[in-house]
């Protein structure tokens, strides 16, 4: 093999990698929104933003909706659940909706804050008594996944890991004697 011929044959390894990444970078590593914005319809995140956001409100700290917890619900649903946990927790939506309008006679997104709240302490309530009396393989209730998910797509977004948690984003070395005052946030 000549030099000539030898920077040929580089030239179309290198020429095909460039072509390979920029079809990858093309194809692959864009958000589909349509795709992951399908499982549930805008009403429905919407109470779910609701919903998260009557769980953790908006204090001198960003609520869920700031996080878009509803959001976060709905591709972490969609992609991550099973399919009988994805039927639970869709059916727990009817529940509750229809739960809300027997106890107060109105819809969930209707409700005064105080309502929301006396309703979702009474299903937790209910979600506690059954996890408590449930068997292993069955699924879990519908409002433990919502409280779950809700806590998780809030302390893990941008919003809640910096203005509710502390968060230093290159911290340094470790210290495991950091003095504690009472009122002092978690570390993100």
């Amino acid at each position: 093999m000549d030099r000539r011929e030898a920077i040929q044959k580089v030239s179309w390894i290198l020429g095909g990698t460039i072509i390979g990444s920029s079809i990858f970078l093309e194809y692959g590593c864009h958000s589909n929104t349509q795709q992951t914005a399908d499982f549930f319809d805008k009403s429905t995140t919407d109470l779910l933003n609701e919903i998260a956001e009557t769980i953790l409100p908006k204090t001198n700290t960003p609520g869920a909706k700031d996080a878009k917890v509803g959001e976060f619900m709905n591709v972490m649903v969609k992609d991550c659940y099973t399919k009988a946990d994805q039927d639970v927790f869709k059916a727990g939506i009817q529940s509750l909706e229809k739960g809300c309008k027997l106890k107060t006679g109105k819809n969930f997104m209707d409700c005064s804050l105080e309502e929301r709240t006396s309703y979702l302490s009474f299903v937790d309530a209910e979600q506690k008594a059954y996890t408590v009396a449930k068997a292993v393989e069955d699924p879990a209730h519908y409002f433990r996944m919502m409280k779950e998910l809700t806590l998780l797509g809030f302390f893990t977004s941008e919003v809640g890991a910096t203005k509710a948690l502390r968060y230093i984003e290159t911290p340094g070395s470790y210290n495991g004697n950091l003095p504690y005052k009472k009122g002092d946030r978690a570390w993100a």
